[in-house]
């Protein structure tokens, strides 16, 4: 079986493809809808309750302002299907919303957001890389005192070992490269705020790091096309097995992939394939 090439990544994509193949096919290739995971859910939220912060003035950004963006923000999840689907009983979703909180604090224990020169929130930017497009959503674009573009990426999970660093910091440099195509402009740093411990990692971009994540881009793509063309995405066992939700489908652990399209929305509950 083959399948058509996609013409884009982003770096999650980027990512997802590196880190098991035959996962990035069921998502990415064949769209499969997935049931919402507690923990991708929870990194939303938190991500729209600081997006709806930072859309008032910095002198506005006070304590009734955090009050005002978790409670719209709660308000617009209890309806939401990445929320409802989770299937949480009342006594686990208000725990769920008390951790979201505890995030949000911790966040603002780590910066003063009425210091913060934001000028972009969940911005979208795409540029050429050859035949492939690079797409990417940057959670918040600021200037900095020195009058420097910044890059930040919050993250709601702890961060990873050091044989995991690099990969992760992989992915924000490549928002780096989108910056630079899209403005013109080379990011001055990009930051990882892990918002569960209060670690913050910086990177300085370069000529250098551009040039390796978008050659990294560029070969994991022509692996795609291959992948494509030959219908051989090939499992990569590894620690996030035990929480992906394709497990039944895949052949390391007794599945057949060829039935995943038709049986897992069923399975899931959230009807046909996208």
């Amino acid at each position: 079986m083959t399948y058509p090439v996609p013409t884009s990544l982003s770096p999650s994509r980027v990512e997802s493809f590196t880190s098991c193949p035959l996962a990035f096919r069921f998502a990415s290739i064949e769209r499969i809808p997935e049931p919402p995971a507690v923990h991708s859910t929870k990194g939303s939220f938190v991500h729209r309750v600081l997006e709806l912060l930072f859309t008032a003035p910095p002198t506005a950004r006070t304590s009734e302002m955090v009050e005002h963006s978790f409670a719209r923000a709660r308000s617009e999840y209890e309806a939401h299907p990445d929320f409802t689907l989770l299937g949480l009983e009342p006594v686990a979703g208000e725990a769920f919303f008390t951790d979201s909180r505890s995030l949000v604090d911790n966040y603002l224990r780590m910066e003063n957001p009425q210091e913060v020169r934001d000028i972009g929130l969940e911005l979208r930017l795409e540029a050429a890389l050859g035949e492939l497009t690079v797409r990417g959503i940057i959670d918040r674009l600021e200037i900095d005192h020195r009058d420097e573009l910044v890059i930040t990426d919050y993250k709601t999970g702890r961060p990873p070992g050091r044989q995991y660093e690099q990969s992760k910091m992989g992915a924000v440099h490549l928002y780096a490269f989108l910056c630079e195509s899209v403005l013109g402009r080379r990011p001055a740093a990009v930051r990882l705020m892990y918002l569960r411990t209060g670690e913050v990692i910086t990177a300085t971009p370069s000529a250098e790091s551009t040039r390796f994540v978008t050659t990294r881009a560029t070969a994991v793509w022509n692996a795609v096309a291959r992948a494509c063309t030959t219908g051989e995405f090939r499992p990569r066992p590894g620690p996030l097995c035990g929480s992906c939700s394709f497990q039944r489908w895949c052949p390391e652990f007794g599945g057949d992939p060829d039935r995943a399209a038709a049986e897992a929305p069923l399975a899931f509950g959230l009807g046909a394939p996208r």
